[in-house]
């Protein structure tokens, strides 16, 4: 399966979503795109990042929100009593579409709700996170053809590009908030399993210091992640790389996880079929009580003629005591 194929198939990415909807680890990943990206950097001088506020889904009135999209608002720096809209949208791969998903959603989100203002509308920055296998810059492609004067003005609202592999891993290693440095390596070198087994251990101090049931769900989001890019066998090295995180420091390791698992889907699929096989030979006992034929039953319940007649004799032996 190509990458574009892969793409198409899961257009956003959960993790992506399930990370960056909380403020706190949006406000690390906007300050690390900041440091390798001039124009949100320019954005960020003009806003208070620690007045950011998600907003929920239930105020879109786009039916196919994805799973990337996430929407936030924030106030300005100077104190004014005015809103700044912060989109951001992400990208495993090249998406033909990108400009116009954004800009459904900017406009059934990015709106004042309440008041009576000029206009209902937010100024927005919508941010492009891309961590795919290519070089892709879409908006270097839009803007081709037009003049200078044109530039940056091709879209009803501004937006920017950041290649998540720019971000420096020293930044990721460095920052407080443990969860978006290491999901911002995971997801940059989701392509590079030796670069991952580099990496990823040396977040363990860090991991030590966070509540064991935060830092738990986290290694079980980034194992869910990577086992779609790379599959399960990264999982045996990288138990190797953590020293079996789960015996060294009390957690699941990736590896721990996925065989729990398996374990647990093997357990729900025989009780599902144990429950299975009770009602179809409840059924047939109630078949043969009313009399139906032998050569009814088989044909309705799909047991064979001696599984059927095994029942019968049963039926038999318990009517005679």
């Amino acid at each position: 399966m190509t990458e574009q194929d892969n793409n198409s198939r899961r257009k956003h990415d959960p993790f992506f979503r399930w990370l960056f909807a909380e403020p706190y680890h949006t406000k690390t990943l906007l300050e690390l795109a900041g440091k390798v990206n001039r124009e949100v950097s320019e954005f960020l001088a003009t806003v208070n990042l620690d007045t950011l506020v998600r907003i929920p889904d239930s105020f879109s009135e786009v039916e196919d929100t994805g799973e990337g999209d996430l929407a936030f608002r924030v106030s300005v720096v100077t104190g004014a009593p005015v809103l700044v809209g912060i989109l951001l949208e992400h990208k495993s791969g090249r998406d033909a579409d990108v400009f116009n998903q954004i800009a459904r959603y900017a406009r059934s989100v990015m709106k004042i709700h309440g008041g009576n203002p000029m206009f209902n509308g937010l100024p927005t920055m919508a941010i492009i996170f891309y961590n795919g296998h290519e070089n892709w810059n879409p908006l270097k492609k839009l803007e081709e053809g037009y003049p200078e004067y044109y530039r940056g003005k091709t879209l009803p609202f501004n937006c920017s590009f950041v290649n998540m592999r720019d971000i420096p891993d020293s930044d990721c290693l460095a920052c407080e908030d443990t969860a978006a440095g290491m999901g911002i390596v995971a997801m940059k070198h989701a392509f590079d399993k030796e670069r991952l087994l580099t990496l990823l251990p040396q977040f363990c101090p860090a991991l030590r210091k966070m509540p064991q049931h935060v830092a738990t769900c986290l290694l079980h989001k980034i194992s869910i992640y990577l086992y779609e890019y790379i599959g399960k066998n990264i999982f045996k090295e990288l138990d190797m790389a953590f020293v079996s995180i789960g015996q060294k420091y009390g957690f699941e390791s990736a590896g721990d996880y996925f065989r729990k698992q398996i374990a647990d889907a093997r357990k729900e699929t025989e009780i599902e079929r144990q429950k299975a096989e009770a009602e179809r030979r409840e059924m047939v006992a109630a078949m043969l009580a009313e009399g139906d034929s032998v050569e009814k039953v088989v044909r309705i319940s799909k047991l064979s003629e001696s599984e059927v007649l095994s029942i019968k004799a049963s039926l038999a032996t318990q009517a005679a005591q």
